[in-house]
């Protein structure tokens, strides 16, 4: 086989925090020979040290990390460095999940059982500059398009809604009154497209606006 040179490669970096994985991984892109894995992390804050230091042409993002997340790391490494381009791997496919990720400047969103050929030719694709979705999580961006955001305090108090707080507990929990939380929550169920508290938290669970601790 012709060896590439050396600017012919795309180098990548994996940003994982199960290191069994990470391995796995960066074997199945070894094996392609344009493709060379150059760094690897296993948290948030560490991807970012490590970026700084390497400047990958590719980075492949889990979503839930330890410290700083996937979606914060992102946003960290491409204030830093804008045309940072980041491949979302993950094993989370729900609409809030990926408008988030999308949203923080992600070219592409990819399940970890995405089939190895997939895999490359996303990581071809998106060193050349283009943004990829697979059809299915193209849908779920576009459905989560369609439904209003929630405020930062909208979503503190479905939290402790979830976790079946009453509307006494979630007033004393964020320092406002009763009335305020009631406010806020006929807002979110009309967000949501709901009509109670039980089909309000079965939405953000399903949806992935708020996970289950």
């Amino acid at each position: 086989m012709k060896k590439l040179k050396r600017d012919n490669v795309i180098r990548v970096m994996l940003v994982d925090d199960h290191l069994a994985f990470r391995k796995g991984m960066a074997a199945l892109i070894e094996s392609e020979p344009d493709l060379r894995v150059i760094a690897e992390a296993g948290d948030g804050t560490k991807a970012l040290e490590i970026f700084r230091v390497n400047k990958p042409d590719v980075v492949l993002m889990d979503l839930r990390l330890p410290g700083m997340g996937g979606v914060e790391a992102i946003i960290a490494i491409r204030k830093e460095f804008p045309d940072a381009r980041v491949i979302v791997l993950t094993t989370f496919d729900m609409d809030e999940d990926i408008f988030r990720a999308m949203q923080s400047g992600a070219k592409s969103y990819l399940l970890k059982d995405t089939p190895e050929d997939e895999l490359a030719e996303t990581i071809r694709a998106v060193h050349a500059g283009r943004q990829v979705l697979p059809r299915k999580v193209a849908e779920r961006l576009a459905e989560r398009q369609q439904r209003a955001d929630l405020s930062e305090r909208e979503v503190e108090a479905l939290q402790l809604l979830i976790k079946g707080r009453s509307n006494k507990e979630i007033g004393a929990a964020l320092f406002i009154t009763e009335d305020t939380v009631k406010a806020h929550l006929k807002t979110l169920f009309s967000k949501l497209h709901v009509k109670d508290r039980t089909e309000a938290a079965i939405s953000a669970i399903r949806h992935g606006i708020v996970h289950l601790e």
